[in-house]
């Protein structure tokens, strides 16, 4: 069992001034112990250490990566010496998983997490098997029975009930679950707090006397009506409430939502938050001036959005007057979107060796044995879905009046051999080994008639399939691959684009479309009737006194081409952070009420600051989701926005304060996220060219469930990707950080990507490796358990010189030299 720090208290109390006492940690199998520590009263008030080996044992720390960790980074223990176990007699099989051979010895798994401290000493952090995910963020289960043992209950064990509740069992006669419910919100991040706390008398053990959570009563039969109840799930009680609970259930996809959660705590995200802005202002008909993102993000539970709303509005007569309708047309101006990608692909990228650039590629694969799906139906139900979208046959085209104009091609032609179609359609047979895969799609890319904007030719499908016994079957390990041409697409418009590919193949090719129902080409006529005043202060202020002619001083290998003309070629270093890094991020974000997109821009920023020698007026610009309005929120299309993010720091700032400044500039921007780049060009007399700040871009992207993965009458299709098939880039320097909510591992990733013109693959390389370094010292290093833990630090004293570079300056320091006499 676990010394806890409880224990301690009470042996203070009464012997410890009389007396030595030891910590002693070993496994059945390791015989009696085999790590020994002399408990300090006056210094381990927070933790009793597991301390060091005994003679003749020693140890590994690996993470799942089997690396080593860095200090105080959590990784799994395993035992080697002279009384670890031979076997586990009789079972062979157990005594293979349980054993582990390193450096020439055996070393027992021991299943149990701990740390390293940095002056060596062990520290126990809890069982690999009490891991669980929660709302995409995986939670230790034996750090909350910790924190619980720091109250005044004698025993308990938390485990996870169902998809999306974790419950505490405590053994008490003296507590209540309003006093343990207060100390674990007091104690613990938000997504960590039990939903229900169940009392018993006493647990269940087993013969070795530890909690058998197999014998655990199920909530269900104990009181599971405890999880409704207001003990847990503090329900709706007023008409606002219930309308803004209503509100969130459906955008959340939750059914039972307390009106006390952050949304932080659920899955909430900036595009989220847009998305309920706007669906306040329709239902309640909230002027655009009265209620701010900036308002919800500062309140983020149900009660306090009911009571932000309640305090200024009343509930509407008619708020149809705020919805936008649409106009049943088949031809306007381009939207703002649309205008640049179009100018850029004629102008910048004009180049053959940028041809489809621009393509957004998606690739599943059949993943399911003997199972399959028709062809022709699946090309129906494509077909059908772009009718449905005038978007996904929009042309493009430069009017005699200068302006770009977009125009819906009809898509009702039935000859798919038809150089006419405004889509592509094409079947192509593989050879054995999927080696041959990478090369197919990068022809595919390279291929001249993929797109043609003139044409509304903006999306293409290919099947690839091993075998062609069946002409019109898609049978296992078959892959589906779909490129859309950005103008008319973007990332968001993925969920949207299968949702309705899947309901049309099993609905026989039939969707049933509203004649309401708001198409692209309106969205851009109304975009260019808004009234973006308010939003041309902002920039105004934001931009103030920029100095956007002054380039980052990156450690290029070349001087930049005078012409604007470029490759397009790129070096690029990838980051895959570890589990440990990982669950402090995302824990970090969590207890501070950050995006995730906030905390990692926060991150970046620091890291120019140290790459640049202490830069501090930097404008870098970011990609916005610009999904700003609940009428386009499901819209298939392009959005998305590039746009100048600007942060004057101090040197003397930490990192908290840092991120208190990023999350504020973030939530402004997002406000006015809808105001064009070609605006922002305008107000302050730029072009492409000499606005330095589009030279360095930041992204981050959430990969979900259902973008990942579908089914299409039961035969499951996985998405899949490959890293190298297309090294080409738009801009001279970009980050993106990856977060797969649907991954185990590795789920939180980076690419750094450098143009070749100016960045050697080597450079990138480095620079990699500084960022990589300079992450897993901000999080690596993060308190666990305290929910207001942070970085006090000043960033100055980060460092993004590799370990290995400092072991070379030492030497060069400190190595003698030779023929050079003692003074």
């Amino acid at each position: 069992e676990v010394f806890s720090v409880q224990l301690l208290r009470l042996l203070n109390n009464h012997i410890l001034h009389d007396c030595t006492v030891w910590n002693g940690y070993g496994p059945a199998e390791i015989t009696v112990a085999c790590t020994l520590y002399s408990v300090n009263p006056t210094t381990d008030t927070s933790e009793v250490p597991l301390g060091l080996p005994l003679p003749n044992y020693n140890y590994v720390v690996l993470d799942e990566l089997g690396q080593h960790p860095v200090t105080n980074a959590a990784g799994e223990l395993y035992v080697g010496g002279v009384g670890v176990f031979s076997g586990y007699l009789g079972r062979d099989d157990l005594s293979t998983r349980a054993m582990i051979y390193i450096s020439g010895q055996n070393y027992y798994r021991s299943g149990d997490l701990v740390r390293i401290d940095s002056k060596g000493l062990l520290h126990y952090v809890g069982r690999k098997d009490f891991q669980v995910k929660l709302h995409g963020q995986r939670i230790d289960l034996g750090e909350i029975e910790r924190c619980l043992l720091d109250t005044t209950i004698t025993a308990c064990a938390v485990t996870k009930w169902g998809e999306h509740h974790l419950v505490a069992y405590v053994q008490s006669n003296e507590t209540s679950e309003t006093q343990l419910r207060e100390h674990c919100q007091s104690h613990l991040p938000p997504h960590m707090v039990p939903s229900m706390f169940i009392i018993l008398d006493k647990l269940p053990l087993n013969a070795n006397g530890k909690v058998d959570r197999r014998k655990l009563p199920s909530p269900h039969s104990h009181h599971a009506s405890a999880l409704h109840s207001k003990q847990s799930i503090e329900i709706p009680t007023t008409s606002t409430e219930r309308i803004v609970h209503r509100i969130w259930c459906d955008i959340l996809h939750e059914d039972d939502i307390s009106i006390d959660t952050s949304i932080f705590t659920i899955g909430g995200h900036s595009l989220l938050i847009m998305q309920l802005l706007h669906r306040y202002k329709t239902k309640f008909g909230i002027a655009s001036n009265t209620l701010s993102i900036s308002d919800l993000f500062q309140h983020p539970t149900i009660s306090r959005h009911a009571q932000l709303i309640d305090q200024q509005f009343t509930l509407p007569t008619n708020a149809k007057d705020h919805v936008w309708q649409p106009l049943y047309i088949n031809e306007a101006s381009a939207s703002f979107a649309q205008e640049r990608i179009f100018l850029d692909e004629q102008i910048r990228l004009s180049s053959a060796a940028s041809k489809n650039i621009y393509a957004i590629q998606q690739l599943y694969r059949l993943s399911a044995d003997n199972s399959h799906i028709s062809i022709s139906r699946f090309h129906q139900g494509f077909h059908t879905v772009i009718m449905k979208h005038s978007i996904l046959r929009t042309a493009l085209y430069l009017h005699t009046d200068g302006t770009i104009v977009q125009r819906s091609v009809d898509a009702n032609i039935s000859s798919t051999t038809d150089r006419s179609h405004p889509y592509g359609f094409s079947i192509l047979n593989l050879h054995n080994d999927d080696r041959h895969i990478d090369v197919i799609v990068k022809e595919i890319l390279n291929h001249s008639d993929l797109f043609d904007l003139s044409r509304g030719r903006v999306i293409h499908c290919h099947i690839l399939r091993h075998s062609d016994v069946s002409e019109d079957l898609l049978t296992s390990g078959d892959i589906i691959t779909m490129h859309m041409h950005h103008a008319a697409f973007d990332g968001m418009s993925i969920t949207t684009f299968l949702s309705d590919l899947l309901s049309a193949y099993e609905n026989s090719g039939s969707l049933h479309v509203h004649e309401n129902t708001l198409q692209y080409i309106d969205y851009s006529i109304h975009e260019h009737v808004m009234d973006m005043s308010a939003s041309r202060d902002f920039w105004h202020s934001h931009l103030d006194g920029c100095n956007f002619q002054h380039q980052l001083s990156l450690p290029m290998d070349k001087q930049r081409s005078s012409t604007n003309q470029r490759s397009n070629l790129i070096a690029v270093g990838h980051i895959l952070f570890s589990n440990d890094a990982t669950e402090a991020f995302l824990h970090y974000a969590s207890s501070h009420h950050l995006t995730a997109f906030q905390l990692g821009l926060a991150i970046f920023y620091v890291f120019l600051f140290k790459l640049t020698h202490g830069e501090n007026d930097l404008c870098i610009a970011s990609i916005n989701a610009n999904r700003y309005r609940s009428e386009i929120s499901n819209m298939i299309g392009m959005f998305v926005s590039t746009l100048p993010n600007r942060i004057q720091m101090d040197s003397d700032w930490s990192f908290d304060q840092l991120v208190t400044h990023v999350r504020q500039m973030c939530i402004s921007i997002l406000e006015h996220s809808h105001y064009p780049l070609q605006r922002i060009f305008a107000d302050f007399h730029l072009n492409q060219s000499n606005a330095s700040f589009l030279e360095t871009i930041f992204d981050f992207v959430t990969i979900a469930e259902k973008t990942r993965r579908f089914s299409i009458d039961g035969v499951q299709f996985h998405g899949f990707s490959m890293r190298n098939s297309y090294q080409m880039g738009k801009f001279d320097f970009k980050v993106t950080f990856c977060l797969n909510l649907t991954a185990d591992a590795d789920r939180l990733t980076c690419k750094i990507e450098g143009s070749r013109d100016l960045f050697a693959a080597t450079t990138i390389s480095q620079i990699t490796q500084r960022f990589q370094h300079l992450f897993d010292q901000v999080f690596g290093l993060l308190p666990r358990v305290s929910s207001t833990g942070g970085l006090d630090a000043s960033i100055e004293k980060l460092s993004i010189i590799l370990p290995s570079e400092e072991n070379e300056m030492g030497d060069g320091i400190f190595s003698r030299q030779k023929d050079v006499a003692n003074e």
